[in-house]
């Protein structure tokens, strides 16, 4: 059922973006998708153990995450272009290697905040390593960026919250 879920959710997506609806289109969706769903559906929801209820608030969630990350990538992007265009902003360019601990407990819940960093311009994740990220910043202002929680918590809120079936 689990897998049928995700097949349909993925094929869903390809017909939405292809607008394709002769044989070969669907053929071709329908093969995609199966061998997506077959390499990739236990990385998605990896905690099965939760209901419908639960998926459901998860997938209300996502959207809302979406459109934070959005704005946060479009605030990074005014600062990174500040900087670019400003030569006397230069001394304000600090890069270094930032170490944060992050308490989220599942590797999709690791590999989205690693992403949403990288996604972000003037941080990008180098490596994870248990609960540890090594993450390059440009900037103190992007460092701040980093140091702060506001982008994990948002991750928890959606993937790491206590059940109830």
């Amino acid at each position: 059922m689990y897998r049928l879920c995700i097949f349909l959710l993925l094929f869903g997506i390809w017909i939405i973006f292809s607008g394709q609806f002769d044989g070969f289109h669907i053929t071709l969706g329908i093969l995609s998708t199966a061998f997506i769903t077959a390499i990739s559906s236990n990385f998605f929801f990896e905690n099965r153990s939760q209901g419908f209820g639960n998926r459901l608030q998860q997938i209300i969630r996502i959207p809302w995450y979406i459109v934070w990350m959005l704005y946060q990538i479009w605030l990074s992007n005014l600062h990174i272009l500040r900087l670019a265009l400003s030569p006397n902003e230069l001394p304000e360019v600090e890069p270094k290697l930032v170490r944060i601990k992050t308490n989220l407990k599942t590797d999709f819940g690791k590999w989205m905040l690693a992403n949403s960093i990288t996604l972000t311009p003037g941080t990008i994740t180098i490596d994870i390593k248990d609960d540890e990220l090594l993450i390059h910043s440009i900037s103190s202002l992007t460092t701040a960026g980093v140091e702060e929680d506001d982008m994990e918590r948002k991750i928890a809120a959606i993937f790491e919250r206590e059940t109830t079936n």
